[in-house]
C-alpha cells in the first residue's frame, strides 16, 4: 500500500471520528460559556417555526436551518476551489471547524446584543446547545450534498431556499448579513412588517 493510500485509508477510517468529535467540543464550549442545553421550556421539538417567540433558535430545526445548509454549499465550493485535491473528510472538518466558530461567536453577547440592535429580533438571546449542534449539522448535509449534486443544482437549491425563508419570514441568510454588517432602516422596517 502507497503512502497516499495509507493517508487516505486512515483519513476515511478517523474523518467520521475527527468530525464526531468536532461537533462535540462545539457543544462542550457553548455549554461552558452557559448556553442552554435545550429549550428553557423543557422540551424539544424537531421543528419552531415562530421566528418572534422565545423559542425561536432553541429547537431542532427552525426557518434559519436552510441558511445553514447554504453555509455546507458556500464551505463545499470554498474547500473545492482552494483544496480540490485534499481528501473529502479534510475539507469536511475544516467546514465543521469553520461552522462551530461561528456558532460559537454567534452566542457570544457580542454578537447577540448585535442582532437584538440592528434586527427585529428583541428577543433573541442565543441558540440553545442542540440548535447550534443541529445547525452545524446542518451545515454538514449542506456540504455532502453540494459534493454530490450538480452545481447548477446546488446553486437553484440556495435561491430557492432563500427565496422561500424570505417570503415566509421576511428574514434569510442574505438579508440577515446586510443586517449585522450594514443595518438598513428600509430593511429594518420591511421586516417589522411595515
Amino acid at each position: 500500500m502507497s503512502s497516499d493510500s495509507r493517508k487516505a485509508f486512515w483519513l476515511a477510517l478517523w474523518g467520521p471520528v475527527l468530525a464526531a468529535g468536532i461537533v462535540l467540543a462545539i457543544a462542550i464550549i457553548l455549554l461552558a460559556m452557559g448556553r442552554e442545553p435545550i429549550c428553557k421550556c423543557g422540551y424539544v421539538k424537531l421543528w419552531h417555526g415562530v421566528v418572534m417567540s422565545s423559542e425561536n433558535s432553541q429547537h431542532v430545526s427552525d426557518w434559519y436551518t436552510p441558511s445553514h445548509i447554504i453555509h455546507g454549499f458556500f464551505f463545499y465550493g470554498l474547500f473545492w476551489l482552494v483544496g480540490k485535491k485534499w481528501p473529502f473528510a479534510l475539507r469536511l472538518c475544516l467546514a465543521l471547524v469553520i461552522e462551530g466558530a461561528w456558532e460559537i461567536f454567534e452566542n457570544t453577547d457580542f454578537i447577540i446584543n448585535r442582532y437584538r440592535e440592528a434586527t427585529i429580533s428583541l428577543d433573541y438571546y442565543g441558540d440553545s446547545v442542540i440548535n447550534s449542534v443541529s445547525d452545524v449539522i446542518a451545515m454538514a448535509i449542506g456540504f455532502y450534498a453540494a459534493s454530490r449534486l450538480p452545481v447548477w443544482v446546488t446553486i437553484i437549491l440556495a435561491l430557492a431556499m432563500e427565496l422561500l425563508v424570505g417570503v415566509a419570514i421576511r428574514d434569510n441568510l442574505a438579508l440577515n448579513i446586510i443586517m449585522l454588517i450594514y443595518p438598513l432602516d428600509a430593511i429594518k422596517a420591511w421586516q417589522g412588517g411595515g
